[in-house]
């Protein structure tokens, strides 16, 4: 049944003048709008009691099964004020897809591509005034749907009861002085993201929580992300904490690992092999060995590698790093991926003619 929402708005939204206050430094996840949506499934009657409400705490059950086994799944994607006013999505029907297989994969009930996009779109235009200016440069407004196993019951099986909400924050540039900054990487052999026959390819909470220790031990050596291989050989390249890899070659090809099972499939990753032959490059997937990387660092035949996803959008990367060794990348020029970068902002900014139809138009 498709989501009718019903509508009860905030009785103390954000004061004009503290909107602005946020808008002005937002941050990321920091702060959040006046509403949420949020709808509720049973075995029983499905979905049902869609609803656009005020934003405000989530009350759970000390025994609901999400507390105890993890039943939940997340999306992430942003909605962008064009220079005339209007509001658009960047490939939502992309992220509706991938939550959908997530949702498969962790036992969850399906909410159909059209009721996830409807759930964002409701929410972006009841809280149309949180979507930062165009003029405020690379600003926007970060949607976060995420579904998770409300049914209170201590016992390990697929939850009857499941809970569907939407929120979402406004987010300034990622990179704080507007300027992109190469990271370096630290690249773990200690730990694993996912295996085969795993949850890696789903989005889901449970991913990011294991790698948070090989991500702490990624800071401690002074760098900002992880690289993770394979964990059956330790000798494949898979992708980042929260990012996909691509590595730009001497003789321009652009490549990425390829879908695995235990690898994120990345709306943004997607994009980037879409745009690449625009750019004149030739995107390649296939398997890629640590070896390979490093030795191509070395010998110059790798002459950029990059990070993306739907917060950075393309972050570059300056260097490689893991107990005995640093590889630096290239010779610190990143003209490609700042190209790729620039393609897709234009894009979703709408200084860029929409070739792909990647917009959705909301308001």
């Amino acid at each position: 049944m498709a989501f009718d929402f019903a509508l009860t708005r905030n009785p103390a939204p954000a004061t004009p003048a503290r909107l602005q206050e946020i808008l002005a430094d937002p941050g990321f996840g920091v702060h959040f709008t006046d509403h949420m949506v949020t709808a509720e499934w049973t075995h029983d009657a499905g979905w049902q009691d869609a609803v656009v409400e005020p934003y405000g705490p989530v009350t759970l059950q000390p025994h609901a099964a999400v507390l105890h086994y993890g039943q939940e799944i997340f999306e992430g994607l942003k909605a962008y004020r064009h220079e005339d006013g209007s509001v658009w999505l960047f490939r939502p029907e992309k992220n509706a897809e991938r939550f959908e297989r997530s949702a498969a994969r962790l036992m969850l009930p399906i909410l159909p591509a059209a009721d996830f996009v409807s759930s964002v779109t409701a929410l972006v235009e009841i809280d149309e005034r949180w979507v930062p200016s165009a003029a405020a440069g690379e600003y926007s407004l970060y949607l976060r749907p995420f579904m998770y196993a409300s049914e209170a019951f201590l016992g390990v099986h697929p939850a009857q009861e499941v809970t569907y909400r939407v929120i979402a924050s406004p987010v300034g540039p990622y990179f704080a002085t507007g300027a992109v900054e190469p990271v370096d990487i630290w690249v773990t052999t200690t730990y694993s993201r996912a295996g085969a026959g795993g949850t890696g390819a789903a989005k889901c909470g449970g991913n990011y929580a294991s790698g948070l220790i090989a991500q702490q031990e990624g800071y401690a050596h002074g760098c900002s992300q992880v690289l993770f291989a394979d964990a059956a050989s330790g000798s494949l390249l898979e992708e980042l904490g929260g990012m996909n890899l691509f590595l730009v070659t001497a003789d321009g090809q652009l490549l990425t690992p390829e879908l695995s099972g235990s690898i994120l499939e990345g709306v943004t990753r997607d994009s980037i092999l879409v745009a690449a032959t625009e750019l004149g490059l030739t995107p390649v997937e296939r398997k890629i060995e640590l070896a390979e990387l490093f030795d191509g660092l070395a010998s110059g035949h790798i002459v950029e590698t990059f990070a993306c996803g739907t917060a950075a959008v393309l972050t570059p990367i300056g260097s490689f790093r893991d107990e005995e060794h640093t590889w630096a990348v290239g010779t610190g020029s990143i003209d490609h991926t700042l190209a790729i970068r620039t393609y897709l902002t234009d894009v979703q900014y709408g200084r860029r003619p929409d070739t792909h139809g990647w917009l959705t138009k909301v308001v």
